[in-house]
This record gives C-alpha cells, sequence and structure tokens, in this order.
C-alpha cells in the first residue's frame, strides 16, 4: 500500500471538472484508489463519490494505493494532482 498526501491549491477547491479528470485519471490505475479528507473516505473512481467530499483549497487530500502496480500508479496520481488541483 502506498501513501501520499496533497493540499488543494485551486480556489474553487475540488469541483465537478477537476473532480472528474482525477476519477477518470484514477480509473486508469489497475490499484484500488482511495481519496480522504476530513475524515471522510471515497472511492477515487467515483465521481459522485469524490464531488461528495466537498474537499475546498488548503484541504489535505490523502490518497491510498493498493494493488500490483500501486508504485507507479501512486507516482501517476501524484503527478496529476501536482498539475491539476
Amino acid at each position: 500500500m502506498q501513501k501520499f498526501n496533497y493540499s488543494i491549491k485551486e480556489p474553487e477547491g475540488l469541483h465537478a471538472r477537476p473532480a472528474g479528470l482525477l476519477v477518470k485519471c484514477a480509473q486508469s490505475c489497475s490499484s484500488n484508489v482511495k481519496v480522504a479528507v476530513k475524515g471522510q473516505t471515497a472511492d477515487a473512481k467515483r465521481l459522485f463519490a469524490v464531488m461528495g467530499l466537498g474537499a475546498a483549497q488548503n484541504d489535505q487530500l490523502t490518497f491510498t494505493v493498493e494493488g500490483p502496480k500501486e508504485s507507479a500508479e501512486c507516482a501517476k496520481l501524484k503527478a496529476f494532482c501536482e498539475e491539476n488541483l
């Protein structure tokens, strides 16, 4: 299992467009991907679950990646976050 934290820099937080892009990135992973914020956890491959977290600017997201390619997929998700969130 791999974990990393990311603090949202977008002023609008994790709204529909970036949430959709995050879900698309997570869906391309073969590993299980979970995202947590403020004590709530969601499956990062489900759009409504991710949007339901209500993550705002400066909230800290915790990603958990578990699967056969977790190291590479964790790095992929981290790079996605840095570019898009």
